[in-house]
């Protein structure tokens, strides 16, 4: 084995953890190209073979990579997510959580939704990409038993609300529109959402 690094030192029982962290930092620092399972080994000071003991290929720290950050997204959402409050802040704070979790993770959310899209997805990822909607899918469902939103399929109903939320965070991401600016004016366009355009 080679000599742990000195500035990322490997600690035995946790390879898994530490190549995923590895990855990550090279997606966010160089992009997904750079990513190489050798390079990940050499960076964290194990043999070139271990990392083929938790990933067959680079396709596999691919779907790591994307499941993980599925995971801490719906995290983030089931904390932002408050089931007694009422719709429109509810849903200002599930939106807020997500463009936070977008601005902070840019190249990780671009991974995590090629993955999704992939027709050989494995079931563990698809279903962690599906619980990411969840939030705004059960939100929507309790307005409409409340009569806060109109009556329809609340994934549809749901499809509308979260593209106007991802379009925000794209820009945001993308360095059309300022972070900054975009989480200040999160409520007012979570407002403009709910209750549309047209003079009232």
């Amino acid at each position: 084995m080679a000599p742990m690094s000195q500035s990322r030192p490997y600690h035995h029982g946790d390879l898994r953890a530490a190549l995923l962290a590895s990855a990550e930092r090279t997606l966010r620092e160089r992009g997904t190209a750079a990513l190489s399972l050798r390079e990940l080994a050499r960076d964290i000071g194990v043999s070139h073979a271990a990392p083929g003991r938790h990933f067959k290929d680079k396709q596999a720290l691919l779907d790591a990579l994307a499941l993980s950050g599925f995971e801490r997204l719906n995290q983030a959402l089931a904390s932002a997510n408050l089931p007694d409050t009422a719709l429109e802040p509810r849903m200002a704070a599930l939106a807020r959580a997500y463009v936070t979790f977008s601005v902070d993770n840019p190249e990780l959310l671009e991974l995590m939704y090629s993955r999704k899209h992939d027709p050989d997805i494995g079931t563990e990822l698809a279903a962690s990409a599906e619980l990411s909607l969840d939030s705004f899918v059960r939100l929507v469902a309790d307005a409409q038993q409340r009569g806060e939103i109109v009556q329809g399929d609340p994934e549809g109903i749901t499809l509308v609300a979260a593209a106007g939320i991802h379009g925000l965070a794209a820009l945001a991401t993308n360095g059309t529109l300022r972070p900054d600016a975009v989480l200040a004016g999160l409520d007012q366009h979570i407002h403009l959402i709910l209750h549309g355009l047209k003079p009232r």
